[in-house]
């Protein structure tokens, strides 16, 4: 859980909170389905940024902010109160210790976000209702009478355009008069379920929970529960809603277009290409070399000297300023490496998720990702694999179930190339030159993700969770919204590396001091010159790439010629090295990521694996390439 707000200075200008005021402070949970508006509303609320997208799903975690009128709390998107998902079930946690909730609903669809409203009503919650996205209802000839939907809720309800701050004041000034919406129109079997006036809240919560979750052992009773909730709804909608004469605008048929299979398809290949180029050629190739050369013949000589002159010691050398070190490999390779990438990275993703593009990617690959066990949502965790394999594998957290998160994290860890990794492997395809060259590559490569994708899918337990999403309209994104986005996705993403790095430097120099990287080295030596037919220096390339994947591509880029040196690898080897490494073992950084977020025995299943599908490839190919070349 994230935690903002000022505690303990007046930089801000702000007056500091004490903290026996702060756990006095009301609860004030916000609560609405994806793609609401609720984290502009927590922005707008707070004056404090969180991420912000055009795109269902992407609060994945859960921020609070302090201000003078209560603890504001986010929580991730969910549909129902029902443990369907773990967002659900971390929103239903946060919901049962509420003072007010703030239910988001949107305007565009209404008529699905009120089953949520009216469940909150039903549980006996204070519920202050916002309709957001006026804007865009009216756009698309819907009207909607807010005073008549108070009038049946009971409730009060407000009319909003978050994102032009338009209801907000409204929101802070009904907050502080929460004490006059708790509503008494509930569906009718709850109130017969709960004359008992000496129940309380928290007993209601849980017995509802009870009923109405997805284990539930009262079928009859959850499913009156619907109806009443289903017919209250349509009755609510049927008073509310006016539809005016729709003009189709400009933004409708862009966004029926990119839904098209051939224009959809020819929009993607397209994003996907200009991805590659600002990534993969200007990155990773003149930035990432700009800044990586500075630090390694500036910075890093420097450091070592300073610290030699002022720590003697040499074995905290070693693990300060040694080839691992924490003050000079973590510094290269996240100022010089992974800062540059990821920010290009998600700028490109934050223009994308804010123009409304992503959730149709997600629809027009979501039959495609169902044979391999997954939905059209792991098309964002794929994507951002790109860009580093540690960013992926967190982001994975949006998939619906646990199996589609280990199948991702499976196809990021085996065959998606990282940003740094990719410049390097485009140029060494490239020196071999040739049309069947890049389909023999890129052949290989998607026929191992299709084939581990469809064994995960067959071994792993369950199936896909269903595709459930709205499809924004598309609009230009918001610089201000863009830019912000893309500077805290930075700065929590380097919250979670430099520590995992740092640990990884000093674990690596340790191994390398007891001669353990040595021994390594000797005992790879084999698998390299007999199963995979490359000279014995190829080993030290195997090592490096346990630590960076790029480390092992710039030193194949040496052993290939393109470096410094004469060229140690024919036109086959170069093939076979290239998709090795790009099969081969997550990196450090990666792997340590994997660890955390789907624990020790599959982080070890996948390294293992991983390893042998890179070198039994390998091992093919060098033998059935032959002929070609």
């Amino acid at each position: 859980m994230s935690v903002f707000g000022c505690k303990s200075c007046n930089k801000c200008g702000k007056k500091a909170l004490n903290p026996e005021i702060i756990d006095k402070l009301p609860k004030i949970v916000l609560v609405g389905n994806p793609n609401v508006g609720k984290s502009v509303i927590f922005n707008a609320l707070s004056g404090f940024y969180v991420e912000v997208s055009n795109y269902p799903g992407t609060t994945v975690d859960v921020s609070r902010a302090f201000t003078e009128f209560g603890q504001i709390i986010d929580t991730p998107g969910a549909y129902s109160l029902g443990n369907y998902s773990d967002d659900e079930i971390v929103t239903q946690n946060i919901v049962q210790n509420a003072d007010i909730i703030i239910n988001i609903v949107s305007a565009l669809s209404i008529e699905r976000d009120l089953f949520l409203t009216q469940q909150l009503i039903d549980m006996g919650f204070p519920v202050i209702l916002v309709v957001n996205q006026m804007d865009e209802a009216k756009k698309r000839g819907v009207d909607i009478n807010n005073e008549k939907l108070a009038e049946i809720l009971g409730i009060r309800v407000i009319p909003a355009v978050a994102i032009h701050k338009k209801g907000i004041s409204e929101i802070i000034n009904s907050i502080k008069n929460e004490q006059y919406y708790i509503s008494n129109n509930k569906t009718p079997y709850i109130k017969e379920l709960f004359k008992d006036k000496n129940i309380t809240k928290y007993d209601k919560f849980e017995k509802i929970l009870a009923i109405e979750s997805q284990n539930s052992q009262n079928q009859e009773q959850k499913d009156i529960i619907y109806s009443q909730r289903r017919q209250i709804i349509n009755l609510i909608i049927s008073k509310i809603i006016v539809h005016t004469e729709k003009k189709e605008s400009f933004s409708d048929v862009i966004g029926n277009l990119l839904l098209s299979p051939l224009i959809g398809i020819a929009v993607a290949s397209g994003m996907l290409y200009l991805l590659f180029q600002i990534l993969g050629v200007f990155i990773a190739g003149d930035i990432v070399d700009f800044l990586f050369t500075q630090l390694n013949e500036k910075y890093s000589p420097w450091i070592r000297e300073l610290a030699g002159n002022f720590i003697p010691v040499s074995f905290i050398n070693e693990i300060l300023v040694g080839e691992f070190g924490i003050l000079t490999m973590t510094v290269e390779i996240v100022i010089g490496v992974l800062l540059p990438l990821i920010t290009a990275f998600y700028l490109f993703m934050a223009i994308l998720e804010d123009s409304g593009y992503l959730p149709r990617l997600a629809v027009l690959t979501d039959n495609l990702l169902n044979k391999i066990g997954l939905n059209g949502r792991a098309v964002i965790p794929l994507l951002l694999g790109f860009g580093c394999g540690a960013m992926g594998t967190i982001t994975t957290r949006i998939l619906g179930s646990k199996k589609e998160r280990t199948i991702a994290t499976a196809l990021i860890g085996i065959t998606i190339p990282c940003a740094a990794q990719q410049g390097i492997i485009i140029a060494l395809v490239a020196a071999i030159g040739g049309l069947k060259i890049w389909l023999l590559y890129l052949g290989c490569i998607f026929t191992i993700m299709v084939i581990t994708g469809t064994v995960l899918n067959r071994l792993i337990q369950g199936r896909a969770t269903d595709l459930l999403i709205d499809l924004p309209p598309m609009r230009m994104p918001l610089i201000f919204n863009t830019f912000s986005k893309t500077f805290f996705r930075i700065i929590h993403f380097l919250t979670e590396a430099l520590p995992l790095f740092a640990i990884g430097s000093v674990l690596v120099s340790v191994l390398k001091m007891m001669g353990f990287l040595d021994w390594l080295q000797n005992f790879l030596s084999p698998v390299v010159v007999s199963l995979l037919h490359l000279p014995a220096e190829f080993t030290d390339i195997f090592v490096m790439g346990m630590i960076r994947r790029d480390f092992a591509s710039v030193g194949l880029l040496d052993m290939a010629g393109l470096g410094a040196g004469p060229a140690a690898l024919d036109n086959l080897q170069i093939l076979v090295a290239s998709v090795v490494i790009t099969l081969f073992v997550p990196c450090l950084a990666t792997l340590i990521v994997i660890y955390k977020e789907r624990g020790i025995k599959e982080a070890s299943l996948l390294w293992v694996g991983t390893f042998i599908i890179s070198v039994f490839v390998g091992a093919v190919l060098t033998r059935t390439f032959g002929f070609i070349f």
